[in-house]
């Protein structure tokens, strides 16, 4: 089963995600790591987030551009957890030459990335059969964002719309709940099961 999950950040997602990956697993258990580190809060996260996984049975496999490439390095029978597509985007959109520059226009920023991700997604949605990915929701904040910032929610706006096309359910994690958007009967079975 394809999962889409989002919601805000530190909100408990990337657990709740690990448990549906790991109950839909019949092979091998992967977790895909999208965040290229870039300081120690980073750092610090990515270690959390690594403990969490302790004795979960994942492989992890560190990806944080170019997407697709994870089908070279997997069996596809596998079970799946994409972490996530924000990082992903901040991978590829931001790349480590640009990131040197500290560059705060839209030029600095890789207009193409959203695309780019886009089609490497559905390649390996089109190849993977079970795979939890997980994403943040953004977009809610009443502010007016800089342009690059602007630019930044609009392409992951974009990247969140078709995963969630793609994907058989739709999940937001909303404070203490998970809310079904897209696949209810689906994903019942599977969320008994990953509550045992």
């Amino acid at each position: 089963m394809r999962i889409f999950i989002s919601g805000g950040c530190k909100n408990g997602k990337s657990y709740y995600a690990q448990r549906l990956a790991k109950a839909q697993q019949k092979g091998p258990l992967y977790y895909i790591a999208t965040m290229r580190p870039v300081d120690s809060e980073d750092d610090r996260r990515i270690e959390r987030h690594r403990k969490d996984r302790e004795g979960w049975g994942f492989v992890t496999i560190e990806q944080p551009a170019r997407i697709e490439e994870i089908l070279d390095k997997c069996d596809h029978g596998g079970s799946f957890l994409l972490d996530s597509l924000t990082a992903l985007l901040a991978g590829e959109m931001f790349p480590p030459d640009a990131a040197d520059s500290h560059a705060t226009d839209n030029h600095a920023a890789d207009s193409h990335a959203a695309e780019r991700i886009i089609g490497g997604l559905m390649q390996v949605l089109g190849r993977i059969n079970d795979i939890v990915i997980v994403s943040d929701y953004i977009y809610s904040d009443a502010c007016i964002f800089d342009p690059l910032t602007e630019s930044f929610r609009k392409s992951l706006a974009e990247i969140d719309r078709a995963a969630a096309k793609r994907c058989d359910v739709v999940l937001e994690a909303a404070h203490t709940s998970v809310i079904i958007h897209k696949g209810e009967g689906m994903f019942g079975k599977l969320n008994e099961k990953s509550d045992h």
